[in-house]
């Protein structure tokens, strides 16, 4: 199943039209035509939208699962933990955001979103 027939899929299960999509993301209602009918590939901020104006998390546009979607565990990060190198640092790293997180409002959240998304586009 392509990314296109997966948006429509999930905007039709909600009963959603492609101009309730283009109220909610600012995309033209053409280009939301465009890339279900598997003519453009989204980049990877342009499902962003998508997902927040369905209301899906990310991972969800590209589930395509009988079962209940499911976060994915990060209970691995702590065997990462112990490695040596930049994939053991990230994982502590990780695994640090992780624990001061939980400890945030979720204001706060969207600022340190907001944030990094300015930082990943510089």
């Amino acid at each position: 199943m392509t990314i296109g027939a997966r948006l429509r899929e999930i905007r039709e299960q909600k009963g959603l039209s492609q101009g309730d999509v283009e109220k909610a993301t600012g995309l033209l209602r053409c280009y939301t035509s465009r890339v279900e009918n598997g003519h453009t590939v989204p980049s990877l901020g342009t499902l962003e939208k998508f997902a927040g104006a369905l209301d899906v998390k990310l991972f969800e546009l590209f589930y395509t699962g009988e079962e209940p979607a499911s976060a994915p565990q990060l209970s691995s990060l702590k065997g990462q933990a112990n490695l040596a190198g930049p994939a053991g640092a990230e994982a502590r790293f990780r695994l640090k955001l992780e624990k001061l997180l939980r400890n945030v409002g979720e204001g706060d959240r969207k600022v340190f979103l907001t944030l990094a998304k300015k930082l990943a586009g510089k």
